[in-house]
């Protein structure tokens, strides 16, 4: 079954299960507690850029010491992967998204952190008039009927007619543009797309797939491959077959997509592989996660929305400052955490009056869809109506002991 078979039949279940429920939480949260969920991948695929997301996330709420006015905030994680599964679990993810409905203290909730188990929660959320904010999900559909969407979408999302789902990350439309730039700029001939069938592989490859067409550049084919196959001998010889000197990897199973760039690059030994941003960390790039070898550094490109620091207001440069002295290298996802937080936290703010007011689910989510300018770390951007950001742009990187550094002369495409 593909990714986006399997996601059908996923959100068909959590919308049935939606169904007839007559205990939604009520609007306005009664009690000094307002509970903020998140979620995303603790072990498996994506999980490392989950846990950076996390702890900017966290490093947001500690900034207003987890309180605004007579209000505590209370941070709930919740894992949506499985240990029978590589990452994200469509039935985990329906039954924590049900679990923070249910909760009479949810105001907001971060995730999910992949674009397929973003629409299983959605829906859910939706009903229950909880706002939710993606630090990760990038899928165009997701939001908007754009290039890249599925039949359907993104009405189906969305049951009582009110968006509640917004992101701070820039969809899938500009990292597509990005992948064309950049593959312009390396002199690309022709490009053969491998896409992990997963719904984030499938949305990012269909993007770029239409956004290539519109700017003449040559497709020579698009493959999804087997997630988790001992082997790619085959798939890369065939790669080899097309004549494409440029390879489009659009996935986030981190194992497999080492496996088979190692294989592609023994095949086409001139090849450039480019790497959308669900690839983007150390699980992929760094030797020691078990990621490419540092021989393969010249050979691999990353497209990720994540900037450079001198590109960010002082907010962003201070943030990943702290991050780096409490963590290590921010991951890409670790502002994009943080950014969510705040988003949301202000919003909270916003609707009680610093705390003093009542809070309600749905004065927090018109906050977050006011349209109004927000003065965040990432930058200056607004949230639209659909619920994306203003912000655009993409950088283009490359793997350098295991860290993404911006690719020398070339850096960041815009929007």
């Amino acid at each position: 079954m593909s990714g986006r078979a399997a996601l059908g039949t996923a959100v068909a279940v959590a919308l049935l299960a939606g169904c007839g429920s007559s205990d939604r939480p009520r609007a306005r949260i009664h009690g000094q507690i307002l509970t903020i969920y998140f979620s995303g991948p603790r072990r498996g695929d994506s999980s490392v850029a989950a846990a950076a997301a996390l702890n900017g996330a966290r490093l947001a709420l500690a900034h207003i010491h987890a309180r605004i006015g007579s209000y505590r905030i209370r941070l709930r994680v919740l894992d949506d992967s499985t240990p029978q599964s590589r990452g994200w679990d469509p039935n985990q993810t329906t039954f924590d998204a049900r679990r923070a409905a249910q909760d009479p203290t949810a105001i907001g909730y971060l995730g999910d952190f992949n674009s397929g188990a973003s629409a299983i929660s959605i829906p859910l959320l939706n009903r229950a008039g909880i706002v939710q904010i993606s630090p990760a999900s990038t899928a165009v559909g997701l939001t908007t009927t754009g290039p890249g969407a599925a039949p359907g979408e993104p009405q189906k999302y969305y049951p009582s007619g009110v968006r509640t789902f917004a992101r701070v990350v820039p969809t899938d439309a500009g990292q597509a543009l990005a992948l064309v730039r950049a593959e312009q700029s390396v002199g690309c001939q022709s490009t053969f797309v491998l896409e992990d069938a997963e719904v984030d592989g499938e949305a990012a490859a269909l993007s770029f797939l239409l956004t290539a067409q519109s700017a003449g550049l040559r497709v020579a084919g698009v493959q999804a491959f087997q997630r988790g196959a001992p082997s790619y001998a085959g798939l890369a010889q065939s790669v080899a077959g097309t004549g494409a000197d440029c390879v489009v990897l659009s996935a986030i199973d981190e194992p497999s997509a080492v496996r088979l760039t190692e294989q592609v690059v023994r095949a086409v030994p001139k090849a450039m592989i480019l790497a959308t941003d669900g690839l983007a960390d150390s699980a992929f790039g760094s030797p020691s996660d078990g990621g490419l070898p540092s021989s393969l550094d010249n050979r691999v490109l990353v497209i990720s929305p994540v900037l450079p620091q001198t590109a960010y207001p002082p907010a962003g440069r201070a943030f990943l400052s702290e991050y780096a002295r409490r963590f290590g290298p921010p991951p890409p996802s670790a502002i994009f955490g943080y950014q969510a937080m705040t988003l949301l936290l202000g919003a909270i703010d916003a609707a009680t009056d610093h705390g003093r007011r009542d809070a309600e689910r749905a004065d927090v989510r018109e906050e977050v869809f006011s349209g109004q300018l927000v003065h965040g770390a990432v930058g200056t951007f607004r949230i639209d109506r659909w619920g994306d950001t203003s912000l655009r742009g993409y950088g283009i990187y490359a793997f350098s002991a295991g860290h993404l550094v911006r690719w020398p002369g070339r850096g960041c495409c815009g929007p």
